[in-house]
């Protein structure tokens, strides 16, 4: 079995870097840590793995707008080696503050959409932070790799702005991969199922070749059955619903 190495991106107020190492660690993989300085530095560290993900947090407090900084790092001086991690057929990971950057950088932008910035994360329509848990339904038509063979989900949300905000028909060209619903599986767009008011009820996004994946909700918070908020009133799980992105990744970069 080939050794999948993944690379974990942190920056001023990265936050959630040491469960999603252990999200992957749990899932095969070995984990290494750079801050951005150290890349710009070192840019052949990504030719070193397979998996690069940028977990949530605050980078650069969420000056001007959240993870617009470091998006325009990626996007100014990485963007040529970040291009061919992908051209490779590696994985980007971007979870909460990473689906951010990775919208603001241009990496999930809408199908033919290269000229301009048509969709960006807003503040939540509720005018304020939301940490709660949602459900998730899958599109199981899009090619996303990290979701394959899951069609719904249990996961926690913790942001200020989560928001998918999109000019008129942009969302449509989106491959959006998980959608907010109800308790019954049902997509919902009304609070609290929705907590943050997304078009489309988009929960996360992939590039056109599914190698790309960033979404708002937290799988790194939930890969053990202990972490579900109801673990002790019902039957015992080993496992929680995040675990399978992370092994999804691991097992496809070990093909590559």
């Amino acid at each position: 079995m080939a050794e999948v190495r993944t690379l974990i991106l942190r920056a001023p107020g990265t936050n959630c870097d040491g469960e999603t190492a252990f999200a992957f660690e749990l899932a095969g993989s070995v984990v290494e840590f750079a801050h951005i300085n150290e890349l710009l530095g070192r840019k052949e560290l990504l030719s070193e793995c397979q998996i690069l993900a940028i977990p949530g947090g605050f980078t650069y407090g969420d000056d001007i707008s959240a993870g617009r900084l470091l998006a325009n790092e990626l996007r100014l001086k990485l963007g040529e080696e970040i291009h061919r991690f992908v051209d490779e057929g590696k994985l980007v990971l971007g979870i909460c503050n990473g689906l951010q950057v990775l919208l603001k950088a241009g990496l999930l932008q809408p199908r033919g959409d290269t000229a301009c910035q048509s969709v960006t994360i807003a503040g939540n329509g509720s005018a304020r932070f939301e940490c709660c848990w949602v459900h998730l339904r899958v599109d199981e038509a899009t090619p996303c790799v990290f979701t394959a063979g899951i069609r719904s989900m249990y996961l926690p949300v913790a942001h200020g702005e989560g928001k998918v905000f999109a000019d008129a028909g942009a969302a449509e060209k989106l491959n959006a991969v998980l959608r907010y619903a109800d308790e019954a599986g049902a997509v919902a767009a009304d609070y609290p199922d929705n907590p943050n008011g997304s078009v489309g009820s988009i929960a996360g996004i992939c590039d056109l070749s599914g190698r790309v994946f960033g979404l708002m909700p937290h799988p790194e918070r939930y890969v053990r059955g202990t972490q579900h908020p109801s673990w002790c009133r019902q039957a015992r799980r080993d496992w929680g619903d995040g675990l399978q992105i992370f092994t999804n990744a691991v097992e496809w970069a070990q093909k590559i």
